[in-house]
């Protein structure tokens, strides 16, 4: 109770006059628009110009009116990362979006929203404003997964456009929270934008020009970060990059043009960290902080978040008020979405009137949040060989065996969990040695090497804990040292020694089970494991995060309806010369949407089951569609084999004659569903008429043929699941119409 009313006298209002800003019977912009008039032209700078980090943090408080200090910049991937205090960790974001579940998505946003919330409550109880305490986060990462090297691949939701749009817009949603008045914690959907590296190889994210058609930016760039503004985000990131020659922070094209105008924005922009002053520094596109200001705040931005510089670049815009080259009209426009925002989260109401304000720290890394990690976890593994069906092992043939489980990923907590994770408490964290000390077996561990680059090899230790062993488990993959925020890779081989290791380890083994679990984001080149028949099944785990070792455990012998149903989230290539380099941003050649006639070693949406699942009866509610017209397709789907378990149902678009290049198919549709053995489902999705727009000049519709496909996996795949893709075909009629046209 104490702890309550705490919470509950930060979330009061200050004081101090009951000013229109504060009244809560008033509509919202009338609220904002009084805080604002009183504002000075001064204090209104203060407030875009200090985003947060070291000295340019946090927003100064404006004591006279009795508004509190604010921190924008908190991180909230998967958890509340970086913030003091320890948080629960969810799987790295790429792993979630392996589960294809919006609905396991919202709710993994909610949980790290209602822990941001209520460590909020008690970092402001305490007077304590620093970096990472706010409410306002730096997430979702909707980059396009576009090139296998790129080192922040683990923090998008995979190379497609409409799985990251879908997938955005559930975190988005889920963080933000559904109280009619308030918003939990606000989404930040970020790198705005055509931003997917390099970061470092061969050039700099804080200089590089993506060059990319208009085409390509608008069909495969755009969509998912128009998809957040459509689910209601607060605020959108700019990138470091420039697009054409434009610093993304500094494009009206971008920022006005696209956000505002056609897609009808109405938060904020605020800048990556040093993206302003790299404009003048780095792409060297202005020649002083002044035009520096002057270009991104007439361009868009409202934010700056700089590189803990006090004297920043939007220091500047008084100046250039002065000078008329920013209007103070301008700079209201730009403080006001901020405190919109502010007024939303609930900062200039009554603390009874928000229930958020009654969160408290024992919401924070709770039974409830912990068993979800755990669910997620499972849900984002994806089986990728499971040689004569070794895969799961029972109890009661398990008890009483020895496991040796090997590897640099074995036993080792802080390779497991990606970037951007919270530092959840050390007693809730399993290693995948630690999760299998809870079965019924002896366990028996050798690194081989102590760290993911693998310099260091000791073959003696990993042969003599194999040839002791009935199971092996080899725990491989690559970590934070080898690909993350500033590191691209440079390549996809197994990092040091690990493929020796793993050679070793099957050689030693002498035909007993050899079980694979990879610990990656960027495609792994394993094409030796899915061959060979004396590895008998193959795990793709991502960065699980703290409860690694017990999904491990459950999803082994597929305890408590752990049976595996993740789906890739991109296309891992046979090897590195079917993938364009990365400083080429043309989409020809890349992604499963224009991968040509290349085999690659995993497809996009690949994964297998321990259950098989029967495709029948794909009906459309027309196979004649009116230009605008939408249509209505079911599906049913029977779990043919002895197991219940979930299945990822995917629904695929071809055109058939359109007037320029297109994907060779596009995902348009998808669930995760639960069926019992023997069960039938049927399944119905909507394919509405802007899904089958192409870009030409401007969004257009066509008459023509077009196919539909679906089933557990793409049609027409070397590497399958083993399920049956259906297809069905239907005709749009009609004369070729902008898509706006079907809009009014």
């Amino acid at each position: 109770m104490f702890q309550v009313i705490i919470v509950l006298m930060w979330c009061a209002a200050s004081d101090e006059q009951d000013y229109p800003f504060r009244n809560t019977s008033l509509p919202w912009e009338d609220r904002v628009s009084d805080l604002i008039d009183r504002l000075t032209l001064d204090e209104m700078v203060l407030q875009m110009a200090r985003g947060g980090a070291g000295k340019n943090a946090p927003a100064p408080p404006i004591e006279r009116l009795g508004i509190k200090p604010y921190s924008w910049n908190t991180e909230c991937l998967r958890g509340d990362a970086e913030a003091p205090g320890g948080a629960t960790s969810f799987p790295q974001a790429l792993g979630l979006a392996a589960s294809f579940n919006l609905a396991l998505m919202y709710r993994v946003a909610n949980a790290t929203a209602t822990e941001v919330r209520a460590k909020n409550n008690y970092f402001t109880s305490v007077g304590d404003y620093s970096d990472h305490t706010g409410l306002s986060c730096f997430s979702p990462v909707v980059n396009i997964m576009r090139h296998p090297l790129w080192g922040r691949n683990q923090e998008t939701y995979g190379e497609d456009p409409f799985l990251s749009g879908q997938l955005s817009t559930a975190f988005v949603k889920g963080l933000q929270g559904d109280h009619p008045r308030y918003i939990k914690a606000n989404s930040g959907c970020k790198h705005f934008d055509v931003h997917g590296g390099p970061e470092n190889v061969p050039e700099s994210r804080f200089s590089f020009d993506a060059k990319v058609t208009d085409r390509d930016w608008r069909m495969t760039f755009l969509p998912q970060f128009q998809a957040c503004v459509s689910a209601g985000t607060y605020s959108l990131m700019c990138s470091y990059n420039r697009i054409n020659g434009v610093p993304s922070c500094a494009s009206k094209k971008l920022l006005t043009d696209i956000l505002h105008t056609e897609w009808g924005f109405k938060g904020y922009v605020v800048s990556d960290e040093g993206a302003i002053e790299f404009i003048m520094t780095r792409h060297n596109y202005t020649t002083s902080f002044l035009e520096t200001a002057i270009a991104s705040v007439n361009a868009g931005v409202n934010l700056e978040l700089s590189i803990n510089l006090p004297d920043n670049v939007f220091m500047k815009i008084s100046e250039a008020v002065a000078k008329g080259n920013i209007t103070k009209e301008m700079v209201k426009n730009r403080v006001r979405p901020l405190f919109y925002t502010r007024m939303r989260l609930g900062e200039f109401d009554p603390p009874e009137m928000n229930p958020y304000c009654a969160f408290g720290m024992d919401v924070v890394q709770s039974d409830e949040h912990r068993n979800l990690s755990l669910q997620a976890a499972i849900q984002s593994f994806v089986l990728l060989k499971n040689l004569q069906q070794t895969l799961p092992i029972s109890r009661k043939y398990i008890t009483g065996k020895t496991v040796a489980v090997i590897g640099p990923f074995a036993d080792n907590p802080k390779v497991l969990f990606g970037d951007y994770a919270p530092v959840p408490d050390p007693q809730f964290v399993y290693t995948p040695r630690k999760g299998l000390k809870t079965l019924p077996v002896k366990v028996l561990f050798a690194a081989g090497c102590t760290e993911p680059t693998c310099k260091n090899y000791s073959p003696t230790e990993i042969k003599e804990a194999v040839q002791s062993a009935d199971i092996i488990i080899v725990c491989l993959g690559t970590g934070t040292d080898i690909e993350t925020e500033g590191r691209d890779r440079m390549d996809i081989a197994l990092p040091g020694h690990q493929d020796e290791l793993l050679r070793d380890a099957v050689s030693s083994a002498s035909g007993r089970p050899v079980i694979v679990l990879l610990f990656n984001a960027g495609p792994i080149d394993v094409n030796w494991a899915k061959s060979n028949n004396d590895i008998h099944a193959i795990i793709e785990c991502f960065f699980p995060a703290q409860t690694t070792g017990l999904a491990i455990a459950r999803i082994l012998l597929n305890e408590d309806g752990a049976v595996p149903a993740g789906r890739l989230p991109a296309t891992w290539p046979s090897h590195l010369d079917q993938v364009p380099p990365m400083e080429n941003y043309s989409m020809e050649g890349r992604t499963y949407r224009y991968y040509g006639n290349k085999v690659p070693l995993y497809p996009f949406g690949y994964g297998l089951s321990y259950t098989t699942f029967i495709y029948s009866q794909l009906t459309l509610s027309t196979t004649n569609v009116p230009i605008c017209g939408n249509l209505t397709v079911s599906v049913q789907v029977q779990n043919s084999g002895k197991q219940d378990g979930d299945e990822v149902i995917q629904l695929y678009l071809r055109w058939g004659q359109a007037s320029v290049t297109m994907p060779q198919w596009q995902l348009v549709g998808f669930t995760r569903a639960t069926i019992t053995a023997g069960q039938i489902k049927k399944l119905e999705f909507k394919v509405t008429y802007d899904q089958r727009a192409i870009w030409t000049d401007q969004w257009m519709l066509e008459p023509g043929a077009f196919s539909l496909f679906a089933g557990g996996q793409q049609p027409f795949q070397q590497t399958s699941t083993g399920s049956n893709v259906l297809q069905a075909d239907f005709l749009v009629s009609g004369t070729a119409r902008r898509l706006i046209d079907c809009k009014n």
